[in-house]
């Protein structure tokens, strides 16, 4: 028996009895449940096994008064966990982390139909693994939920989100790793692997490309991961830190640039941080990120890494040439063991770059990039007031929640409940949804705003209808597809000349879509800025005056800011 069934049998084993912390429900309805005086009556109840178990309590859902297994469909398991959640934040309490099972034919009650077969299933709106059976839609689920005092966390407002960027081999992941954990890496790029995080993770989204780090301050000073492969280690900084600091961690190999394009682009960075090997200095791929990065006018932070493995010349030779790179991209370097940290927090913005060397072995630099952190100002030009909007970079779904969809929050603030537009679909329509409940850094959240990196469920769609690039919106937003918009463009490298009818990728928040570019004023060639016209390929997205862009192509490579939308013409 694995340790997850062993705790709903646990659970089970112990049952329902006065002054104890185990609550047996079939199900829950927000009709009969919520209605006057009974959610008040259930919210007690629900304080007060949290206060028999010291704090804590566990609900086992899908089983009869007396603890027969039962199970419910999906659907109904949803809605269960809705009122259970409401009945929590009614408690002051919050739900800390669902498991979830498929009801076996031969231990269920005699009125439940259907069986399943055992398989591990991820619950990532809890933020933790649940194990049971995968369900289909005539199929019946069994869950424990862990319920725990104190209300849903609210976030701060001095989040901070990095970007990172680096060439493959150059200690970009390690340094991160380090960061969050303030250990020295062994040499072998043992910190790295705290990136690596598994594919059930929500904020990563369930994909194998980007990876996502978080840790803060306090009124001590750093707040770390003690343990980066525990599940809940995420939540306590979230929880514990008064100012929070969220990586990015992007792909260093070549081949896989356009995801590196699409987590700089994608995300509502507040600062990128671009990695460059001592002994190994400046790459190609150094060039391509830096360039997306100034490009965006993202204030960036050169971290020279390997310092241990170089003497004093060869690093002053690292040193000159980023400086010489930087002063070609029209920005000033500012080498922070000259100048001082204070200096680079007083002076960094588009055009002023930092350059810190680090050691992910030795720890050189860490505490540098700590104090850096710690009281850089938030760029992310936040905008709570207006409506909410996110652009969709990842979706999954979930057992008995449904779809998910992941992305960073572009502008207002959402709420579990909220009702909301999702698209536009390939037809330019969009889908009326509601989002079920939101997440971020394994914490479970009432509210999100802008900034933030989070995953909603959302209810009224499938997963498989739900498309990277895709936005959110309020119900009464009017949205308009675009397919065809118009943009200022500026062409920074490309072989030849750009004609109509060029068709690079355009990267715009999570869009990545091929388009075609027609110049109004003639060819372009590289180095030229002029207005041009933009077709997406295959299908319209929200887009909006003022956003920018980066178009690739091979080599090719320009900018972009839009400047006039229209709706679809077709």
């Amino acid at each position: 028996m694995s340790p997850q069934r062993a705790a709903l049998e646990q659970a089970l084993d112990r049952g329902e009895r006065e002054g104890g912390s185990v609550e047996f429900k079939e199900r829950l309805s927000k009709d009969t449940h919520l209605s006057e005086g009974r959610r008040e009556s259930l919210a007690a109840q629900l304080r007060h096994r949290v206060l028999s178990g010291d704090g804590e309590a566990t609900y086992v859902l899908g089983v009869t008064d007396d603890g027969g297994i039962a199970g419910v469909a999906p659907d109904v398991f949803s809605e269960t966990m809705d009122v259970l959640s409401l009945l929590a934040d009614e408690a002051e309490c919050h739900i800390d982390e669902v498991q979830t099972w498929g009801v076996p034919a031969e231990e269920a009650s005699p009125d439940v139909d259907g069986s399943m077969d055992a398989a591990e299933v991820p619950d990532p709106r809890r933020g933790h693994v649940g194990t049971g059976d995968a369900a289909d839609e005539d199929r019946g689920l069994v869950g424990l939920a862990t319920v725990r005092e104190g209300a849903i966390l609210e976030t701060d407002d001095e989040h901070i989100v990095v970007g990172t960027a680096g060439h493959v081999d150059h200690g970009k992941s390690t340094l991160v790793g380090t960061i969050l954990t303030g250990q020295a890496d062994d040499g072998e790029g043992g910190t790295r692997s705290y990136l690596d995080v598994q594919p059930h993770e929500v904020e990563r989204g369930l994909s194998a490309d980007l990876s996502y780090g978080v840790y803060g301050f306090d009124d001590d000073g750093p707040v770390r991961m003690d343990n980066p492969d525990r599940k809940t280690d995420r939540a306590r900084i979230v929880e514990e830190a008064d100012r929070l600091v969220s990586f990015v961690d992007t792909v260093g190999h070549e081949p896989w640039l356009r995801t590196t394009i699409r987590g700089l682009v994608g995300q509502k960075l507040d600062y990128g941080l671009l990695t460059v090997a001592a002994d190994d200095g400046p790459t190609r791929t150094t060039r391509e990120h830096l360039g997306v990065l100034l490009a965006t006018d993202l204030p960036t932070i050169v971290a020279i890494t390997k310092t241990d493995l170089v003497d004093d010349e060869q690093l002053a030779e690292v040193e000159r040439e980023i400086e010489r790179l930087l002063r070609d991209a029209d920005r000033t370097p500012l080498l922070v063991s000259r100048h001082g940290v204070e200096a680079a927090i007083e002076e960094i913005d588009e055009t002023v770059v930092p350059i810190v060397g680090t050691s992910a072995v030795t720890m050189e630099g860490v505490t540098v990039l700590d104090e850096l952190f710690e009281h850089l100002p938030k760029t992310g030009g936040e905008t709570p007031e207006d409506p909410f909007r996110m652009y969709v970079d990842r979706t999954y779904a979930v057992t008995g929640v449904g779809a998910v969809a992941s992305g960073t929050i572009t502008s207002g603030t959402v709420e579990s409940g909220d009702e909301l537009l999702l698209g536009p679909m390939p037809d330019g329509s969009f889908r009326e949804v509601e989002a079920r409940s939101i997440e971020m850094h394994y914490h479970r959240v009432d509210r999100a705003r802008a900034g933030r990196i989070v995953g909603i469920a959302l209810k009224g769609v499938e997963e498989r209808e739900i498309d990277r690039g895709m936005a959110l919106l309020p119900r009464d937003a009017a949205p308009i597809p675009t397919r065809e918009f118009e943009a200022e463009v500026m062409v920074l490298n490309h072989p030849t000349r750009i004609d109509a009818g060029y068709e690079p990728v355009v990267h715009l928040e999570t869009v990545s879509e091929a388009a075609a570019i027609y110049p109004e004023d003639g060819p372009l060639l590289p180095g030229d800025t002029g207005r041009a016209r933009l077709r997406f390929k295959f299908q319209p997205y929200l887009l909006q005056e003022g956003q920018r862009f980066v178009f690739r192509e091979g080599r090719s490579k320009g900018v972009g800011t839009v400047t006039d939308v229209a709706p679809d013409s077709e």
